[in-house]
């Protein structure tokens, strides 16, 4: 079913509900093969049928859009006011507002300017019970009460059906440029001189990992940094753009490369980022501003033996994605104390675990 007004979308999970039928929510469906393997369901709901663009100031720097409307679709509204929402979100190619919100996924600019929850200021969802409910609003800053938003961002789908979000915006700078630098480089003192708006590694297969540095802002600050980085190749335009790209989409091609592959995300320490990344057997990129490695493994076995490994260390590693046959324990085998309160919340919202079952990592 694909509804085109809120109204219909939340009768549907109405009607669903009052029936007890279990409901599979999509946006494009870019990412069902990430998180966990969603069940099948008595109900198949799109969102791709809400993508009207509701508000847009540009003086304000806010946008609200449908939960449908396909993300590429808005950056390119927004480049024309030379403005962006920066997550940097892969497959974003096709995915969806909605589905990009619901995965809580971000990318290389996350270091600058943040994720999914420092650029969302509001959203409407629609419950189980049939109702439409906005919480935040069309202002930057709005802390009153609780912001039940962020608990709709990374939740996959499992709590409710988003039906349109609200962001904050950035304008887009003047230049940018990126600078490539062996691994060794790595010097936190770097991120507080340059304040880059990305700061990352890349391990390519066959190479030694790789130091990539983007700096942005007037003529004046890209010389400033360049002038910092003596011996660093330079990059520019659109060999910059291929970069970054490749960066942002290393999951999606990863797994396009390997139909039976295994991509695991694990946090942790800015001083363990080069070392975690070095220690993968195959190819990886690690946000060494943010602290999270991201591995690409060729199958389920090689995986488990790197994770077991990486949660002897006191780690905790999560399964992006991975083939039909990974079980909960092998997807998020250390959820943490927060997820008794995880599940209170899902008590709350879906009592009867009608929605996305299993999107949660297989865990809800």
């Amino acid at each position: 079913m694909t509804p085109t007004q809120p109204e219909e979308l939340a009768g549907v999970l109405a009607e669903a509900n009052a029936r007890g039928q279990t409901i599979s929510i999509t946006g494009a469906g870019t990412k069902r093969a990430y998180g966990g393997p969603a069940a099948e369901a008595d109900v198949a709901l799109s969102t791709v049928g809400l993508k009207a663009l509701l508000q847009y100031e540009p003086h304000d720097l806010t946008v609200s859009v449908q939960a449908g409307m396909p993300w590429a679709e808005l950056e390119g509204t927004l480049a024309a006011n030379r403005q962006a929402i920066p997550l940097d979100p892969p497959f974003a190619a096709t995915a969806t507002v909605g589905g990009v919100v619901a995965a809580g996924l971000s990318g290389p600019r996350r270091l600058k300017t943040g994720s999914v929850r420092d650029l969302v200021i509001g959203m409407t969802f629609a419950t189980l019970e049939g109702k439409l409910v906005q919480t935040g609003g069309m202002v930057v800053k709005n802390v009153a009460g609780l912001d039940m938003a962020k608990l709709m961002i990374g939740s996959w789908g499992t709590l409710a059906a988003i039906v349109s979000v609200n962001f904050k915006l950035t304008p887009v700078a003047p230049r940018t440029r990126t600078f490539v630098l062996p691994a060794a480089r790595l010097d936190g003192a770097q991120r507080g001189l340059l304040q880059p708006v990305a700061y990352d590694l890349m391990r390519r297969p066959g190479a030694e990992p790789q130091l990539l540095i983007r700096c942005a802002g007037t003529d004046a600050v890209i010389e400033r940094c360049t002038q910092e980085l003596p011996g660093a190749e330079v990059l520019d335009g659109a060999g910059e753009a291929a970069l970054w790209e490749e960066i942002r989409e290393f999951g999606p091609r990863f797994l396009e490369q390997r139909p039976g592959g295994v991509l695991v995300r694990t946090p942790c320490t800015l001083t363990q980022t080069a070392e975690l990344l070095a220690s993968l057997p195959g190819t990886g990129v690690a946000r060494a501003g943010n602290g999270v490695v991201y591995g690409g493994f060729i199958d389920g076995a090689e995986a488990r033996t790197w994770m077991k490994q990486a949660l002897a260390q006191g780690l905790q590693p999560v399964v992006e994605s991975a083939p039909v046959g990974f079980g909960a324990e092998d997807r998020w085998p250390n959820p943490g104390r927060d997820f008794v309160l995880m599940e209170k919340l899902k008590a709350m919202f879906d009592p009867a675990h009608l929605l996305n079952k299993g999107r949660l990592y297989g865990r809800i």
